[in-house]
């Protein structure tokens, strides 16, 4: 039988460590699928129980160099003055120093030994990812490059510069793993979100219990000012709850018996006893987790680009440093010199820069997203939302609540009040499932009206329903139904009817066979920030806005013109949606259909991004969409895109600053101009600007 077994693990900073881990298990038996996730510092194995076990994986990993971490922790490297990549640079930093004295005051021969020491100290542990990158996977790397480039600087005689070159590449290598654990922070935070423990209620006693042992349906007591231990439904207390953590959203929302509330959100002001609905293990946290961390290793075009390119530039390099070491000298017959210069070329035109420039940004950007309530599924969609120039959005849910309302309640007779009309339509609308119906009996409930039973109770498809309550039997349902199905006449409500019906209402009329005694107005109301999200949206370039809709035209555009919408398309069905979408993109070129990810699937899946708008606790949106917006808030997509902008822009003038940096020391090499130290500081600078350019992702 297999099982899977998910860890996190030490030292796992980047795709060597990958290779290196990848090697290290795949010698065991048992292992039937691996995979390595070296952004997020986690190890996934599928194995066979009846030749291998868990412990025995754990126990390969701590021999390989990779010991796994506590379930809530990321991983986290040891300090610097306990890290071996730190104290072997450290150390070769130290031994150049005192090789360089040792030289100056004449002592040739142990300074020699000195710079040598140093150049092997430095280059330990990326000399050797140079081997074993070359021997098993058959690549040429970065690491290789500057190895090649400090041996023959030594063997040359310039023992000192080969040293130097070690010493600082191993720094840029020590630091790595640093600016890995940095994108990593975003994580962490997450992590932090949720508390240890948690207060829960068993057999009439309260305990406290790690939350990883809360099960589904435990009662646990969250008090004022914590945290919510995993997803649940409110079964006592009120209070409001700070769910900025999660969904992004600035305005705490009241909390009472029956609201969902999610893992990692802050209670405020009152205690709350929660039913669990979810595992610490499967709430709203974990999973944001698990796609954040699934989505830094998808990687965007760009940056397969560059590890396509790099892949293929790093041989070419060396091949161009033996050739530029070799005919010049057969030619000219000064071998020291060109020899000289074939090195500086190949440390100036090592590509480290450009290679890292790309995927540090986009780690950066998916974790600064999921903390603002946005989850990017990969760099490939954060490429793609910076190019959007339409969104197409869904109207039920998306640019409106999806929860129909009462607008207005008109009486029609003197002997009839607004109370009257809202009692008689709640008491036979209370017996339907009908959406309008929930809003008729909503409003009456909320203006604390006594709603007596009905009795009889009979739906007529298609226009309405009745039943007697009293004595009297009341009809409530469309103009069509008492026009056409009971003969009423509407007397002077047919202009009422049509003004209301064109400011997008949904006219339901309460009456008997004869007459009506009223009409009540239902519409479902747009979000109230609407309009500043598709101001937001045009702020961030969006072009155009369309509403794509099944609902009806007339009820379409009265909405569209109120949220300020260009195109409405109204009653379309999913593939009327599906077409549509397919006519922008060719019409206006990149597209952003933005639904509540079920519904609207097709839609999603055929526009450039789909975006799931309230995907908090929805495991179905969740996975629909290539953007899950976790609040129910279009200004979070208007952020999104602004993000990935930005992210696109950090990217390109890291591009431009490498690309820069390696043409101006290929010239400087081969001219002549720059010798070995000159060419590695440039290197090293550069790659240091570049992490810390890419690093102000980090920042919302």
């Amino acid at each position: 039988m297999t099982e899977q077994l998910e860890l996190h693990v030490a030292n796992l900073d980047c795709d060597q460590d990958a290779a290196r881990l990848r090697r290290g298990l795949q010698e065991m038996p048992g292992i039937a699928d691996l995979q390595v996730l070296p952004k997020a510092a986690k190890v996934r194995v599928t194995f066979d129980s009846s030749q291998t076990d868990a412990p025995t994986i754990e126990a390969q990993l701590r021999g390989i160099g990779f010991p796994p971490q506590p379930l809530r922790a990321s991983s986290t490297l040891p300090r610097p003055w306990q890290n071996p990549k730190v104290l072997t640079s450290a150390g070769s930093g130290l031994l150049l120093l005192i090789g360089w004295i040792a030289t100056r005051s004449g002592a040739d021969l142990p300074g020699l030994a000195l710079y040598v020491a140093s150049a092997v100290s430095g280059a330990w542990y990326f000399g050797r990812e140079a081997l074993e990158e070359l021997v098993f996977e058959r690549e040429v790397g970065i690491e290789l490059l500057m190895l090649v480039a400090a041996v023959v600087a030594i063997v040359m005689g310039q023992a000192g510069e080969g040293a130097m070159l070690a010493f600082l590449y191993s720094i840029s290598e020590a630091a790595e793993g640093y600016t890995e654990e940095k994108t990593r922070s975003a994580i962490r935070a997450l992590m932090d979100l949720t508390p240890k423990t948690a207060l829960v209620k068993r057999d009439g006693r309260e305990e406290v219990v790690p939350v990883e042992a809360l099960g589904v349906g435990d009662l646990f007591i969250v008090k004022p000012g914590q945290s919510i231990a995993t997803d649940g439904v409110v079964e006592a207390g009120e209070s409001s709850v700070n769910q900025a953590p999660v969904t992004g959203e600035s305005v705490p929302v009241h909390k009472a018996p029956g609201a969902q509330v999610f893992a990692g959100t802050i209670n405020a002001e009152g205690a709350l006893e929660i039913r669990a609905t979810k595992t610490f293990a499967e709430n709203t946290i974990a999973r944001i987790i698990h796609m954040v961390e699934e989505a830094q290793e998808q990687k965007g075009r760009s940056q397969r680009f560059i590890e396509q390119f790099g892949s293929r530039y790093s041989p070419a390099v060396l091949l161009a440093g033996l050739l530029l070491g070799i005919v010049p000298s057969l030619m000219t017959g000064d071998w020291t010199r060109w020899i000289e210069r074939a090195t500086v070329f190949v440390v100036a035109a090592a590509p480290c820069a450009l290679v890292i420039s790309v995927p540090i940004t986009l780690v950066a950007t998916l974790g600064t997203g999921a903390r603002k309530g946005v989850l990017i599924k990969g760099g490939v969609y954060v490429e793609q939302l910076a190019k959007v120039s339409v969104v197409a959005l869904d109207k039920t849910g998306t640019l409106t609540r999806g929860e129909p309302e009462v607008t207005a309640v008109i009486p029609m007779r003197a002997d009839t009040t607004v109370e009257d009309l809202l009692v008689r339509a709640a008491a036979v609308e209370r017996r339907s499932q009908h959406p309008l119906a929930h809003a008729i009996v909503t409003r009456a409930e909320v203006q604390g009206l006594t709603i007596p039973e009905a009795s009889a109770f009979q739906s007529i498809t298609g226009f309405g329903a009745a039943a007697l309550v009293g004595d009297r039997k009341v009809y409530v349902g469309s103009p069509e139904l008492f026009t056409t199905r009971l003969g009423a006449g509407l007397g002077g409500l047919s202009a009422e009817i049509v003004r209301l019906q064109e400011s997008g209402n949904t006219v339901v009329l309460i009456g008997d066979e004869r007459k009506v005694d009223g009409l009540i107005a239902i519409r479902d109301n747009l979000r109230p920030n609407a309009r500043q999200a598709l101001h937001a949206l045009r702020q961030a370039g969006v072009q155009r806005i369309v509403m794509l809709t099944g609902d009806n035209e007339r009820t379409a555009r009265a909405i569209a013109a109120e949220a300020g919408v260009d195109d409405v398309y109204a009653e379309l069905k999913p593939d009327g949606k599906v077409a549509k979408v397919r006519e922008l993109s060719a019409q206006y070129g990149h597209v952003a259909m933005v639904g509540d990810g079920v519904n609207d699937a097709p839609a999603l899946a055929a526009a450039t991004v789909g975006v799931a708008m309230g995907a908090a606790g929805t495991d179905v949106a969740l996975e629909t969409a290539d953007v899950a917006l976790m609040a129910d808030d279009l200004e979070r997509l208007a952020y999104a895109l602004t993000l990935a902008q930005r992210s696109q822009r950090v990217v390109r003038q890291n591009l431009v600053l490498s690309a820069g940096v390696i043409a101006v020391l290929v010239v400087g090499a081969i001219a002549g101009a720059f010798n070995l130290p000159v060419a590695v500081l440039g290197h090293e600078i550069s790659e240091f600007v570049v992490i810390g350019s890419g690093l102000r992702m980090l920042k919302a």
